[in-house]
């Protein structure tokens, strides 16, 4: 079955131009399951991806998006553990708003802890501020941007380092994140998704590269969270040798396991599959039955984690403690 895969991904590269734009020591590659894109990945790292390659099928990993302007940043975190007694297994930060410092600061306190770290990047197509200006900046010449030599590009990979820098810190402290940079991939609301199938693999693949081979990130593992509803998800899949972990979102409970079963269609094993945005928390028993296997959750900040609306108390209870959930407390040591 894997030889059918591979040949079937073989033949979509082949097909669409999106799939081969990069380096070729990484743009034909094609995993086996458990092996992350960075062959020189971190020990810790590989612990991480290990364990959660690990856990995939048999277990869902807790998961909370922190609100860094509130004054309280575990704002989330508290509620969890005050309502459920339990602690999410991974907690999600943002460098919106240039917001490094923080960031880095409080990612080395949750690994220190025993907890896993992913953080995303809201910002604009010049890789500054925040919120609006990933809705509402364009880059004007994708060509130009994605061209090694051109000043677009000089602008574009310059924008890019600030966060290579505040992950490189995490990388000197043995701290492994899942990077979910360019995330909903395929949505016409961020800048990233406007230029189209082929130029968002292609940007993809510049960040990877840069960050691989340029900054030594080695405590990365690449996840590719598709939006809600991706049409032709394959085709705006950056390559096996530029992804650990493939994904989508919703926000209602509805759709998920149509969403997990479209990724899966072309991801196959080769890769976990992560809800990498919710808001109403899965239904533990009804992902069994409907064979939602994600890897794990992670609840949007804020009103989305205390609303009625999208999580009653009871919600959280029920999650937090079902035996197919897997909270901070129950984490391995990753570190040996």
């Amino acid at each position: 079955m894997r030889r059918i895969a591979a040949a079937l991904l073989s033949l979509i590269i082949m097909l669409f131009p999106s799939i081969t734009a990069g380096p070729d020591s990484r743009r034909f590659a094609v995993t086996e399951y458990g092996q992350l894109s960075n062959a020189d990945a971190s020990a810790n790292t590989r612990a991480v991806y290990g364990y959660i390659c690990s856990v995939y099928h048999h277990g869902i990993i807790t998961g909370q998006q922190e609100s860094n302007w509130y004054p309280n940043p575990d704002y989330e975190i508290d509620y969890i553990e005050q309502v459920t007694g339990r602690l999410p297994a991974l907690r999600g930060f943002d460098f919106i708003n240039d917001n490094f410092a923080d960031v880095v600061e409080r990612s080395k306190q949750w690994w220190e802890r025993g907890g896993i770290v992913t953080i995303c990047w809201h910002c604009g197509s010049n890789f500054d501020k925040g919120y609006p200006e990933s809705l509402h900046t364009d880059i004007a010449d994708w060509d130009a941007a994605l061209t090694e030599g051109t000043p677009e590009y000089a602008a574009l990979v310059a924008g890019m380092d600030k966060a290579a820098a505040a992950l490189k810190q995490l990388d000197d402290a043995d701290v492994p994140v899942l990077w979910r940079p360019f995330h909903e991939v395929g949505g016409d609301w961020f800048w990233w998704s406007r230029g189209g199938a082929r130029n968002f693999v292609r940007l993809w693949r510049i960040m990877y590269t840069r960050y691989t081979d340029v900054w030594n990130l080695d405590n990365l593992i690449w996840v590719c969270g598709y939006q809600a509803k991706p049409r032709l998800p394959e085709l705006w899949y950056p390559g096996d040798g530029y992804v650990d972990i493939a994904g989508a979102d919703s926000y209602y409970g509805g759709t998920q396991a149509v969403l997990y079963h479209r990724v899966k269609l072309f991801i196959g094993e080769r890769k976990p599959i992560c809800f990498h945005e919710n808001g109403t928390i899965p239904d533990m028993d009804a992902l069994n039955l409907w064979n939602t296997d994600w890897c794990y959750f992670m609840t949007w900040h804020s009103t989305f984690l205390t609303d009625d609306a999208w999580n009653t108390k009871e919600n959280l209870i029920k999650a937090y403690n079902h035996k197919y959930a897997i909270t901070l407390d129950e984490l391995p040591s990753f570190t040996g």
